[in-house]
């Protein structure tokens, strides 16, 4: 079946303590390079069916009432997830 991605990150005038927490743990476990960090959602939504626009236009919908908080979130991404990214393990995504 395929799925839909909606990925919701808080909006740039937002603080971000979880992102601030993990970009400061970073380089104490040798992770380097890195300038900062926003800690974001990630929704998979399964569909029943084909992927049609009318799909997309309700997943779009939900992201934007649903899903997400307007006032302090943005949906950055409303899209089908490929194939090969659905058949890849887990850790690898």
């Amino acid at each position: 079946m395929p799925t839909i991605v909606v990925d919701v990150m808080p909006k740039p005038e937002i603080l971000d303590p979880q992102g601030k927490a993990i970009a400061g743990a970073l380089p104490r476990l040798g992770f380097t390079g890195f300038a900062s960090v926003r800690q974001g959602r990630r929704f998979e939504l399964t569909v029943e069916g084909e992927v049609t626009e009318d799909v997309l236009a309700q997943a779009r919908k939900a992201a934007e009432e649903l899903l997400s908080n307007p006032v302090i979130e943005d949906v950055v991404n409303v899209a089908v997830l490929t194939e090969s990214a659905q058949n890849e393990s887990p850790s690898a995504r």
